[in-house]
């Protein structure tokens, strides 16, 4: 006898929790007060929303834009749009203009979801996206407009819309959302996942050996919904019945912290900056905050500081949870638990905090291997470094209309990081392969940098390195040898900068040097520059005396 082939769809589990304990709150943070909202209610908004966008044309497939903070009705498009059919594509509110130009009009979105504070990010764009047909703002009284043409309010999309909708019985490989890679050299690039891929992705992220997630969890996620699907972390929440709460645009410790309190929240999710900002913020007022109910926090987009995750553990035993993945992986690749093998329970504390360091253990279904330059699979004994691939079922093996042989080799995705894998099976990031700067959980090429600096006439040679910085993990600084006889400002460079990159993405300092230090085949040495600037005992200007 065989067993039932049933389809992985997002649909058969996205409502789950609604269906189950119905009254569980989903909670957003406005600025006079909260709105709250029950599971049952965003699962019939969610059939609402999918109503109104089929009655404007969206088909099973058709890319559905939102550029939108953590919120209650962010989450009625995560549940709505995947059900239906059709690909969420969240878009980075972070990224410059020439980025989002490109990817609304690559992904051919045909309506955009916006908060109404985000339309003057916005308001550029409208006239260069000719895919767009209409533009559905989200208010909450906080201001913003757009002259967009063909625009309406969200609560007029769905009004009058009915509550409950037969959900397509579609394949399970169709796609169901959409995100791109930040930082990446050339475009951004496409990531479509699959509604096979995310349903075990939340499958995974569920597991006691994963982050735990439970249904008697109240869960804050602060990792924006627009970063690989907010971790999946929504997805896991919603099949479950968790308890929802979000920051909105409310993105300092401060409404963290209150969040937290007020809510009874047990686990948080964010990169290693917002944890710095909230330890920091607990240390300057160790009295005033009750953190009792949380008892975890997962950690990634770059590896966290192992003081601070001791911190946190030592002051309010709390475990964080790092993480390695990316927008490729859907994106849970491996986790670092405290206690993560039976054999651990005999580690000492430390020992444990040793392991809490590395980049973790890959999670079930996946491979992970380290290769050397000919393809051959290097020993896992925590010494040999090599490329960091990995595959399994929810791992990219395509850019969306975007061929990148290099990027997959063999069924694997060639990952960009160099890495050990020692005897435990634990993965080390030991560096990068591609010249990116990792700062705030946000990637930056160095590579487009370099080439946008140098279109400068007078600037014969650029060169971007990653410094290490407390709170950004790293930032970006420019070298540059100007032409013969050449004069120019650093401030002219960053005005360059501005056409092309946001403002984050800057270089926090722009160097003038004599040459720059080239490998035995003619390419930039950063490792030299690195090294350089180390000896030199170089700080970045926001880090100086």
């Amino acid at each position: 006898m065989t067993m039932q082939n049933t389809p992985l769809l997002m649909s058969k589990i996205l409502g789950r929790g609604a269906v189950l304990d119905p009254e569980v709150e989903v909670v957003t943070m406005l600025a006079a007060s909260s709105h709250r909202q029950t599971l049952k209610q965003t699962w019939e908004r969610a059939s609402q929303l999918a109503h109104a966008l089929k009655a404007h044309g969206i088909e099973i497939g058709d890319r559905v834009g939102s550029f939108m903070w953590n919120n209650y009705r962010h989450l009625e498009l995560y549940q709505g749009v995947p059900s239906m059919g059709s690909v969420l594509h969240t878009l980075n509110i972070r990224l410059s203009t020439t980025d989002l130009e490109y990817i609304i009009n690559h992904a051919n979105d045909r309506i955009i979801f916006a908060d109404e504070d985000l339309l003057p990010v916005l308001e550029p764009l409208l006239d260069k996206i000719p895919c767009l047909e209409l533009l559905v703002v989200c208010r909450n009284g906080e201001g913003g407009e757009s002259s967009f043409a063909n625009q309406i309010d969200y609560e007029e999309f769905i009004s009058g819309q009915a509550t409950e909708y037969d959900w397509p019985e579609i394949d399970e490989t169709a796609p169901m959302g959409l995100c791109y890679t930040s930082g990446t050299t050339g475009k951004p690039k496409g990531v479509m996942y699959t509604n096979r891929s995310t349903y075990l992705h939340t499958m995974a992220a569920c597991l006691t050996d994963s982050i735990n997630l439970s249904s008697l969890d109240s869960i804050c996620g602060i990792v924006p919904m627009f970063h690989a699907m907010g971790w999946g972390i929504p997805f896991g929440a919603s099949m479950l019945g968790c308890k929802q709460v979000f920051a909105h645009r409310f993105m300092v410790p401060e409404a963290f912290i209150k969040l937290i309190h007020e809510e009874k929240v047990t686990i948080s999710s964010g990169v290693p900056t917002i944890w710095q900002g909230v330890k920091a913020l607990l240390e300057a007022n160790p009295d005033k905050f009750d953190l009792s109910s949380l008892t975890r926090l997962t950690c990634g987009g770059s590896a966290p500081p192992l003081s601070m995750m001791r911190w946190y553990w030592d002051n309010y035993n709390i475990e964080m949870i790092q993480g390695w993945g990316m927008t490729e992986t859907n994106p849970l690749g491996t986790l670092s638990r405290k206690i993560a093998k039976h054999s651990h329970t005999k580690l000492s504390e430390d020992e444990q905090f040793e392991n809490i360091a590395k980049a973790g253990l890959a999670m079930p279904g996946l491979d992970i291997e380290i290769f050397d330059e000919d393809w051959n699979v290097l020993p896992h004994d925590g010494e040999a470094v090599g490329e960091l691939c990995i595959r399994g079922p929810w791992i990219a093996s395509e850019y969306f209309n975007d061929p990148q042989p290099d990027k997959f080799h063999d069924g694997w995705l060639v990952t960009g990081d160099v890495a050990k894998i020692d005897s435990g099976e634990y993965v080390l990031i030991a560096d990068r392969s591609k010249d990116l700067i990792k700062s705030g959980g946000e990637w930056i090429s160095s590579v487009d940098l370099e080439n946008h600096i140098v279109g400068l006439a007078e600037i014969a040679q650029a060169a971007v390195v990653a410094q290490p910085h407390p709170k950004w993990d790293e930032r970006p600084v420019a070298l540059i040898v100007l032409a013969e006889g050449a004069d120019i400002s650093a401030d002219a460079v960053l005005e360059h900068c501005l056409s092309i990159f946001a403002r984050w993405q800057l270089p926090d300092d722009v160097i003038e040097v004599e040459s720059i230090p080239l490998t035995s085949t003619g390419k930039i040495d950063k490792k030299a520059i690195r090294a350089r600037l180390d000896e030199e005992g170089y700080q970045l200007p926001t880090l100086q005396d």
